[in-house]
């Protein structure tokens, strides 16, 4: 029997290249908004970041995100992204 095929994706800031469902989603929506794509659906364009906390650190504080996306990120959305991180941080270990 055949293994079924998992989508790879790597993460923008450390290039590892993990399982699509291994990694968070960020998604710039048609209208501009950023933001986490949870269901990894949500149309728009993407960027993947693993869950190691400094990545998420270096794609905030630098322009990998920004050049990634095509876009740049406004300080509104890089904020709530922030907060988002913190959040996680407190229910998992790996962010």
């Amino acid at each position: 029997m055949k293994s079924k095929h998992v989508p790879m994706r790597t993460c923008v800031v450390c290039r590892e290249k993990v399982g699509k469902r291994g990694l968070f989603r960020i998604v710039r929506t048609p209208q501009g908004e950023v933001h986490l794509d949870a269901a990894g659906k949500q149309s728009g364009r993407g960027a993947y970041l693993c869950g190691q906390r400094a990545c998420w650190e270096r794609a905030l504080k630098g322009k990998r995100l920004d050049i990634a996306l095509r876009a740049t990120i406004s300080p509104a959305d890089r904020a709530q992204l922030q907060l988002l991180v913190a959040s996680l941080e407190s229910e998992h270990q790996s962010i």
